[in-house]
């Protein structure tokens, strides 16, 4: 198992787990540590749409992590805005902004050798043709 993990890309492993720590992140900040009615919130489901990229990222489909990167950029906004928060908000919004960046960042580099691959095939094909 251990040897499964290692020969994946560093970065889609850190993108995996940049995913799974940012939906704990969500589900807790909305849940328990401080929502935003006592009790929890409804916001605790924006945490689902990470769940459905991670077995993708996880398996490094490229199409589930085009649009993942897409998606993440929705937390770095969510972050960026609840930063202007006081107390406990301003640190979980630091957090989720570290976190969602990290996945992006990551997601970017994973993805650019192969879309460099893909292009240079598409116009090696439109010279044959």
């Amino acid at each position: 198992m251990l040897k499964k993990i290692l020969e994946k890309n560093p970065y889609q492993l850190l993108a995996t787990a940049a995913f799974i720590d940012l939906f704990i992140l969500c589900v807790c900040w909305e849940w328990f540590i401080s929502p935003l009615r006592p009790g929890g919130s409804w916001l605790i489901l924006k945490g689902i749409p990470l769940l459905f990229a991670i077995p993708g990222i996880w398996k490094g489909r490229v199409y589930t992590m085009q649009w993942a990167s897409m998606l993440i950029l929705l937390y770095i906004t969510e972050g960026l805005v609840r930063i202007l928060e006081t107390g406990l908000n301003f640190w979980m919004a630091v957090l989720e902004i570290i976190l969602a960046s990290t996945a992006f960042v990551c997601l970017l580099i994973y993805l650019k050798p192969i879309k460099k691959e893909a292009k240079s095939l598409a116009k090696m094909k439109a010279h044959q043709e």
